[in-house]
């Protein structure tokens, strides 16, 4: 194949060590480099996974050879990394969430419009077997018109890689809400008009979640908001940071409409509709755990310490669920016996990216959808500070359909 993709890897942490060999794999892919400014870092990514090493992120901007930048640098430096690599020419892949600033954000749609090259923000969540199912159950008309919904991220603090860095420790939760906007706003194809938030201030005096001890002077460890959506619809997203609730970690609690509404709880997933035929005022209760529920869940499903697993995260890295099926199909072979992570949805995600950086096709999870997941939980930062005030939210449009 001609024109075959060469990547930098840039940022050699704890996660990107699960996406390599996916890069490395994938059939439109030519080579990989890694890149960290901490040397034994790169040293120990190219000895583990057999790849070059460059020397720095300018480096690779310069090389004509790299075509490809995935940056899995810390969360606050992805609008200035993404930005960079557009204007020096690459397609990014980049970890979420998008960037730390509204202006960041509407900086990144412009470049991509201007120079149309690939730019995709790998949202784990969009994949998740509850979105999977929620989008699917709202396009056959299940739940009728959206009304409301209720999404989340409890993940504690203390368990997440930059908890215990000086200065990034005490982040504000909603600058990393995508896991949550994404799946409630995929499943009902709409996106965030207007917000208010509140949030929960930290009392345990540890240093991070205080004025003058992180970088944005945040004192709120976990942040409630309300979304108003562009289709009438409302919405609750949760970012917690300091909830003892530990997994699973992200996902849809609650989704209805006019006609119907979809539960979840722990390892129990519930649709009911309403029966039109019924004389009564009746609904119809379906169980669609073994559907959405991974495979390892469903085969354990009898386990008497079932439930109390699934609480501690047991059967939801690499398994597959029933929902996702479909998507499996279009992976590629060379997939076939390589590690994947976050409820499966890694593989989904990079070959997402190289098949539309190779063939210049929009994905899915684009620069206008990462804006639209973003963005709301940028806003809403702002909403918390000022007492729950309600503040639009500016919106980038849809992306191009060429």
């Amino acid at each position: 194949m001609e024109n075959k993709l060469t990547v930098a890897i840039i940022g050699c942490g704890n996660f990107a060590r699960n996406f390599v060999d996916l890069f490395k794999a994938h059939p439109y892919v030519k080579k990989v480099y890694v890149c960290d400014l901490i040397e034994e870092k790169a040293t120990e990514y190219s000895n583990k996974f057999d790849v070059e090493i460059i020397d720095s992120f300018e480096q690779a901007l310069e090389n004509k050879d790299i075509n490809c930048i995935a940056n899995f640098t810390q969360r606050h430096l992805h609008g200035d990394i993404v930005i960079r690599a557009l204007k020096a020419g690459k397609h990014v892949y980049s970890a979420v969430p998008m960037a730390p600033t509204v202006e960041e954000c509407q900086q990144i749609v412009e470049l991509v419009k201007q120079t149309g090259l690939t730019y995709l923000m790998g949202e784990t969540c969009y994949y998740y077997p509850c979105a999977m199912y929620c989008r699917e159950a709202y396009k056959q008309g299940k739940f009728g018109d959206f009304t409301y919904g209720a999404s989340q991220y409890y993940h504690h603090i203390d368990s997440i890689s930059y908890g215990k860095r000086p200065n990034e420790g005490g982040m504000p939760p909603l600058l990393y809400p995508t896991h949550s906007t994404g799946m409630i706003l995929s499943s009902v194809n709409s996106y965030v008009k207007k917000v208010s938030c509140f949030g929960y201030v930290d009392k345990t005096n540890d240093g991070r979640f205080e004025v003058g001890k992180n970088q944005w002077d945040n004192v709120f460890s976990n942040q409630y908001v309300m979304m108003l959506l562009e289709n009438g619809g409302t919405a609750r997203v949760t970012e917690a940071r300091t909830f003892g609730w530990m997994k699973p970690s992200s996902y849809i609690s609650a989704l209805y409409g006019t006609n119907g509404g979809y539960e979840f709880s722990n390892a129990q997933h519930i649709l009911v509709e309403k029966d039109w035929e019924s004389e009564k005022e009746k609904v119809n209760l379906t169980d669609v755990s073994d559907y959405v529920n991974t495979k390892g869940m469903v085969e354990n499903k009898d386990n008497p310490d079932f439930k109390n697993m699934v609480a501690n995260g047991s059967w939801q890295w690499d398994d597959y669920a029933q929902v996702q099926e479909e998507e499996i199909k279009r992976l590629p072979k060379e997939y076939e016996n390589i590690d994947n992570g976050h409820m499966a949805t890694h593989k989904f995600l990079i070959d997402d990216f190289c098949k539309a950086a190779y063939t210049g096709k929009m994905p899915v999870l684009n620069a206008w959808t990462a804006a639209r997941y973003t963005i709301p939980g940028l806003v809403a930062i702002e909403s918390a500070k000022q007492g729950g005030i309600v503040l639009d939210v500016p919106d980038c449009g849809d992306a191009p359909t060429e």
